[in-house]
Parts: C-alpha cells; sequence; structure tokens
C-alpha cells in the first residue's frame, strides 16, 4: 500500500515526538510539522530529525581533547580528602555500605605504598608516608578495561579521553574489573539504593542497581554545564580558605598553556604503574 510523502512524514514525525498517545498533542504536532516539511525529501527530513552532530556541546560545557588531572599530595591532608570524597559520592548517589567486601567507591584515598607498589623506598620522607593519597579512575589513554568489556558499556570518548562507563548496558561481567589493574571499579552486589537516604539523594543524577559496576566518569555531567569535577572544587574552594595551593588541578594535557601542563612543567610527578603502559591521566605531585 502506498503512503504519499505527507502522510508518511506526519507518521514519523508524530511518533519521533511521542505525541500518538495524546489527540490534542498530536493535533498541536502535526501542525508544527506541516510548518517544518517544506523544502524536505524523506531521507532529508529524517535527518534533519533524527540526527545530532556527532560531538556537539553546550555552549557553557568545558572542553579538551585529552582531560588530565594533578594531585599535589603534598597539598592534601585529611580535611580535603575527605571533603573530596564526600562532594563526589553525594552527587552521584555513591552508597555509603560499610561492608568492606561490599562498598562502592569513585573516590577514596589511602597509604603510599598501597598506592605506588613497586615504588617503594625505605629512606622515602616520613611526611610524605603518612598523607593521604587519593585514589580515583586514572583515565588511562590506553584504558585495558576498555578493550575486555563485550558491550561496550565501558567505551573511551574519542573527544576528550575520558573513559566513560554506561550502567545501563552493564551486564556485570566484571571483566572490566579484572583488566583494570587500579581498583578503580567497583559491583554492586547489592541493590545501592537501599543504603541512600531519600532526602540525601540527588535527582539529576540516576540511581544505579544490582548487577552493574561503577566509576569515576571525571564528572562528565558537570563538565557539560561548564563546571569543575566536583572533588576539584571541594579541594580548591577548603584550599583557598587555608591559603594553599590548590590541592586538585583539572584541565587539557594537550593544551601547553593549560593549569595542568603548567604544574607538571614545575613540579615533579609520578603516576601509578606507568610499567605497565596504560599511560594514566592522574599525576601525583611528590
Amino acid at each position: 500500500m502506498g503512503v504519499d510523502r505527507r502522510k508518511f512524514l506526519k507518521i514519523a514525525g508524530v511518533s519521533a515526538l511521542g505525541a500518538a498517545a495524546a489527540p490534542a498533542k498530536e493535533a498541536l504536532a502535526l501542525e508544527w510539522l506541516d510548518k517544518q516539511l517544506e523544502g524536505f525529501t524523506i531521507p532529508e527530513f529524517l535527518l534533519h530529525l533524527f540526527h545530532k552532530p556527532a560531538g556537539s556541546q553546550p555552549a557553557e560545557a568545558l572542553t579538551a581533547t585529552r582531560w588530565a588531572m594533578v594531585v599535589n599530595v603534598r597539598m592534601l591532608d585529611e580535611e580535603i580528602a575527605e571533603a573530596c570524597m564526600e562532594a563526589c559520592h553525594k552527587i552521584h548517589n555513591v552508597p555509603h555500605i560499610e561492608n568492606p567486601k561490599r562498598e562502592i567507591k569513585w573516590i577514596w584515598h589511602d597509604e603510599y605504598e598501597h598506592v605506588f607498589p613497586g615504588q617503594e623506598n625505605e629512606y622515602i620522607d616520613e611526611n610524605l608516608q603518612k598523607l593521604p593519597f587519593l585514589v580515583l579512575c586514572n583515565h588511562c589513554y590506553n584504558p585495558p578495561c576498555c578493550r575486555v568489556c563485550p558491550t561496550k558499556a565501558t567505551f573511551k570518548r574519542k573527544s576528550d579521553g575520558i573513559v566513560m562507563m554506561d550502567m545501563h548496558r552493564c551486564i556485570g561481567c566484571r571483566f572490566c574489573m579484572a583488566a583494570c589493574p587500579y581498583g578503580s571499579r567497583s559491583f554492586n552486589w547489592v541493590d545501592p539504593r537501599k543504603y541512600i537516604k531519600e532526602k540525601e539523594q540527588n535527582p539529576e543524577y540516576p540511581t544505579r542497581t544490582k548487577g552493574v559496576v561503577e566509576k569515576c566518569q571525571f564528572c562528565a555531567e558537570r563538565l557539560a554545564q561548564g563546571k569543575l569535577p566536583a572533588c576539584v572544587e571541594a579541594a580548591q574552594e577548603i584550599c583557598k580558605r587555608k591559603g594553599k595551593e590548590p590541592a586538585l588541578v583539572f584541565g587539557d594535557l594537550d593544551d601547553p598553556d593549560s593549569e595542568v601542563r603548567q604544574v607538571l612543567r614545575s613540579h615533579y610527578s609520578i603516576r601509578r604503574k606507568p610499567e605497565l603502559g596504560t599511560q594514566p591521566n592522574v599525576y601525583y605531585v611528590v
């Protein structure tokens, strides 16, 4: 049965707009479509209706070609570390589960010997050994987690190098956890929503379900709004109040004039397990 051009476009357009279930909305949608159809062929209209240019970003978005973070450990203290963790976990609805076998962590702190195994030095500064080392996903330039994921639930964004995690596509196989040499991913063994108080839940960020993996995503949703990652913002506020240099610096590693590059030029830094060739994009000034 033949369908003329205008009828086909109306059916396609109304379906896309979800107006078929509401007659009043359908009438308004058809009126709108009549104005949009002029001058379009069927393929051109469908492309116009459904296509979103690759890499399109809101005008206020922060952009880079390779996001990186510098953690100045000598500027860190317990207050700053705790504030970073609280800010991150609160915004992203990360549950607080006391059982260490079930806990979910996006960012946490640990001791030098655990963060940098293989770089032990019996003569290392004792003060450095006592400092809290913030740990998170390294957003590696060469991420092994992405290669092993069978559903591409974890993937590296071509636009800026952030290693993302699509919890809706995750099937819970945990291959990514086995491949990550930094222990930067957590698996939801139980329903995490039971551990988030309703009054503390952030309605702007989706909660997860049992059976999926999750991790830090460099606050990709905040970058799209023109905001720095939550941990960086929290650390900067406290450092400014205390008159310290920034403990966390975030920026474009490919930009020679970025603050990240300036810090790396003027301070000695190390990365976690560099011998593995993953090329972490998180640097530690020691």
